[in-house]
């Protein structure tokens, strides 16, 4: 499995130890960093009541750990309802899907979850770090420079909140 390794990358890329990062293709986080960071550049110089709406929803946002749970979980009964009332040989189903849901909670790695992060599915991590950059351009922290160049203080805001 290609590792993401990003971890003292720099500010190329968010700063961390998270499971599923380490588990994801490296090209992978840099796209999910680099769509961060372009909304990051349109939201610089929003007024703070569109910031706020731009943070409710990340509030709302799923991340990887609910997408993968959902869908397991969801498998699971399906296959599970489906081999008592249509043909047993559909418990198949939640035979395989539970142990992909026991390594991922053992290892951070599953087989779905490849194709969850190309579809653009952040961690917690990822989600919280794109909402302190957001509260740091709504001006929620002092640390931001405030120079009237929206993309520099967007790169200022990632930086304060992936460090």
């Amino acid at each position: 499995m290609p590792a993401g390794g990003d971890k003292g990358k720099g500010d190329n890329q968010m700063q961390t130890t998270d499971r599923v990062r380490a588990q994801t293709a490296a090209e992978i986080n840099l796209e999910i960093d680099a769509q961060t960071k372009n909304r990051l550049v349109r939201a610089a110089g929003a007024p703070p009541a569109v910031l706020g709406r731009l943070i409710a929803d990340l509030d709302e946002e799923w991340d990887i750990e609910r997408w993968l749970e959902t869908n397991a979980s969801a498998l699971a009964l399906s296959g599970t309802l489906l081999g008592l009332f249509v043909n047993k040989k559909f418990l198949f189903l939640p035979c395989l899907v539970l142990p992909f849901l026991l390594q991922h909670a053992l290892r951070g790695w599953c087989p779905p979850l490849p194709l969850f992060r190309r579809m653009g599915i952040r961690t917690r991590r990822e989600i919280e770090v794109e909402k302190s950059a957001l509260k740091a351009l709504r001006g929620d922290f002092a640390r931001i420079e405030r120079n009237g160049d929206p993309a520099a203080e967007a790169r200022a805001a990632w930086r304060a909140a992936s460090s």
